[in-house]
């Protein structure tokens, strides 16, 4: 799973557990043993599902650190190399901003 796209879904899931959180908030005060029980439930989803962002977190930052880390060692073992791409990614740049 690319870094993106992990974060998008963190994102996106925690905006849905904070939706449904408000929702709890919100019908507190309503009344039923059916609603009761589906509101315990879903409390117990919640949880279950901040702890699984959570671990989504610490993975998409473990991997963010290590390859930053093989990116430093990379350069670090070939600075020439590395010199020379982030020149040409420079110039490649220059030039699409340039042109506009």
């Amino acid at each position: 799973m690319n870094t993106v796209s992990s974060q998008q879904l963190t994102a996106d899931l925690k905006a849905v557990v904070s939706d449904a959180e408000a929702l709890l908030k919100a019908t507190a005060g309503d009344a039923g043993a059916k609603f009761g029980g589906v509101r315990d439930r879903l409390e117990e989803s919640l949880k279950v599902t901040r702890a699984r962002v959570a671990e989504m977190e610490d993975a998409v930052i473990e991997q963010t650190r290590a390859a930053a880390k093989a990116t430093d060692q990379y350069v670090h073992e070939n600075p020439w190399p590395s010199m020379g791409i982030a020149a040409a990614a420079g110039l490649l740049l220059g030039v699409l901003i340039g042109r506009r």
